[in-house]
Formats: C-alpha cells, structure tokens, sequence
C-alpha cells in the first residue's frame, strides 16, 4: 500500500523539474520562487481546510513525545532500517545538488534541458514504487531492499565507466539516472514497512524521527556533492558518491537483516 501511495506522489516531483526549468529560462530564476509561494499558500489551505487528525493515540504532550525517543534510539533495528532509508534516499540527495551544475557547466545544457533530465529519476521512483506494491509481498521485504539497493549501486557503476570512457553526451550520465529513483522505489517503502513494525506503538515517532534523519543526511549528501564538484570536473565526482551511498545503503540493509535474523532465531529458541 505505500508503494501504491508514493507511486502517486512521484507524479509531481516528475513534473516540477521541466516546470522550474522552463519559468527560469522564460521569466528568470526569482519566478520559481513566486510559484513556491503559490505552492506553499495552496498546501496551507488545503491543509487547514481538509485534513483531519489520524492518529487516535495521541501523546498528551510535546514532551511527551520526546520520552519514546530513547526507546527507538537503543533499538539496533529502528537503525538499522533508518540507516538503509538514509543512505537510499542520500543517493538522490547526492544526485539532486550536483546534476543541476554538472547539466549546465559540463553538458551546456539550459535551465529547461536540464529539468527534462531530472524528470527521470523521479519517473524510475514511480516505476519502483509500482513494483513494491505489485510484488513486494511475494519477493519478501528484505529481498525488495537488497534489490533496489543493488540496482542502484549497479547501473551507476555503469555510468562511472561510460564516464571515465570520456563520453560527453547528456544521456551518458543522466540516462542511468533512473536507477537512482527505481532503487528507492523498491528499498523505501519495504524499509519504511519494517520500520513502523519496530515498535507498533511508537510508529508515529519512529516515522518522525527516522524521516527527520533522513533530512539532515540528505543535506550533508547535497553538501558534499557541491563541494567535490569544481568548474573543470566531470560528472565522474557526482557518480562517486552516489556510488557510495548506495553502497553505504547496501551495508546497512545487511546489517538489519541479520538483526532481524537473530531475533527469530531468539524467539525459536525462547
């Protein structure tokens, strides 16, 4: 079912690229803040309008809440899936803050051209998120992860060495872009599965507080891809570290699930 959620909401990561590309080359780079406002107002009212309380037990208070925290914090599972979602989603984070620059400085290519490009990844997101809700029961969670975790880490290999071949051509990078959205379609809803199962009655805070690290390695991902890349580099810089995000990703789902396989066999025994 998240699968078949987020394959929804990838519609709109999918046009906005193209979208902001072209305002930028028609109107200049401030009209995309103007439409983000507009967005921004939009996503108020319809919040404030329309949306309702889901979560029936709520804590009675904000300290409260921070109480549970401990709990999923000494939990070596509630890492071990946050890790995998981390590194899986630092992938596109790494891509998201060096593509821009590496579409216009070294494939000269317009605001528009580059937003066309960018539209793939999250196209391979949708098409992930479409297979983990189609087959995620009968492959398993654990084979889903290491799947989209290999997938990315694979295709990008590839493009590291179509990169270090010398070719100059926008689709020898940014074709196998894809997998980097294909991959999280497949490793984050299982991995968000397994996570909210950690502790089912602190799924709340362990969405929150798993989704709140997610953001903050997303941003030292987006950092040090800016900062490896300089006005004479390549795109070969930018492949390196979502090579090693995903690799990173790939060594935290090991982790987890041979966390989850000593609990069962704990629970054999017991």
């Amino acid at each position: 079912m998240i699968g078949y959620v987020t394959m929804g909401m990838a519609l709109v990561p999918m046009l906005s690229p193209p979208l902001g590309g072209l305002l930028s080359d028609l109107f200049g780079w401030q009209s995309n803040f103007y439409a983000l406002f507009i967005g921004g107002v939009l996503v108020f009212l319809i919040a404030f309008m329309d949306q309702g309380e889901t979560n029936q037990h709520k804590s009675a208070s904000f300290g409260a809440q921070f109480k549970a925290y401990p709990e999923l914090l000494t939990s070596r599972r509630f890492w071990g899936y946050t890790l995998t979602m981390v590194f899986a989603s630092g992938t596109f984070y790494a891509y998201l803050g060096g593509a821009p620059f590496v579409g216009e400085r070294f494939f000269g290519l317009s605001a528009t051209e580059v937003g066309a490009f960018l539209s793939l990844t999250p196209l391979g997101y949708m098409l992930g998120n479409g297979v983990s809700g189609r087959f995620s029961i009968a492959v398993g969670l654990y084979r889903m992860i290491l799947l989209g975790a290999c997938v990315t880490l694979g295709l990008m290999t590839v493009a590291l060495m179509v990169g270090l071949s010398g070719v100059v051509h926008p689709l020898g990078f940014f074709a196998f872009t894809i997998s980097i959205g294909f991959g999280n379609g497949l490793i984050l809803p299982s991995a968000n599965a397994g996570l909210l199962d950690v502790r089912p009655n602190l799924a709340g805070s362990a969405s929150g507080l798993s989704g709140a690290m997610m953001t903050f390695g997303g941003a030292g991902l987006t950092v040090l891809s800016s900062f490896v890349l300089t006005e004479e580099s390549n795109a070969v810089p930018l492949i390196l570290c979502v090579i090693g995000s995903a690799g990173c990703c790939l060594l935290a789902a090991f982790y987890t699930i041979s966390i989850e396989k000593q609990m069962r066999q704990k629970s054999r025994s017991a």
